[in-house]
């Protein structure tokens, strides 16, 4: 009994700390499975495909959060209740012009080797950030 008590807390605790992982990815996996063939490293990508609370490219439609006539998107139930209550998690930094740009108005592209986005105020910026 205590056995099986170890292996259910366990259990529960593995899938409470799972949110901010793509769902079936091992860290053996390569880029190539994270994310569907569509999309690469340097892709512009639909923003209904990624957690922007993670930000991280998903391959998959994600949960639509509305906030303030504005559509943000997030993995799982938990990033689902935080873009509401969490300004920073709607928010990035264009890496190019270093300026805030929100989540919901910006263009995204898969920067990162595991499906990490970036998110940029137009595309000038993010042409510039890919040369």
């Amino acid at each position: 009994m205590k056995s099986f008590l170890i292996v259910l807390s366990s259990a529960l605790l593995l899938g409470l700390s799972s949110c901010g992982e793509k769902k079936g990815v091992t860290e053996d996996k390569k880029q190539s499975e994270v994310s569907s063939d569509k999309f690469v490293k340097g892709d512009i990508v639909p923003s209904n495909q990624v957690c922007m609370v993670n930000n991280a490219y998903m391959g998959k439609k994600q949960i639509e959060v509305k906030y303030n006539g504005k559509l943000y998107y997030g993995c799982c139930q938990m990033c689902e209740k935080r873009i509401p209550k969490e300004a920073e998690v709607r928010v990035a930094i264009d890496p190019i012009s270093k300026k805030e740009v929100d989540k919901a108005d910006a263009v995204i592209a898969i920067t990162g080797d595991d499906g990490e986005v970036s998110y940029f105020e137009n595309k000038q910026n993010y042409k510039a950030f890919i040369k």
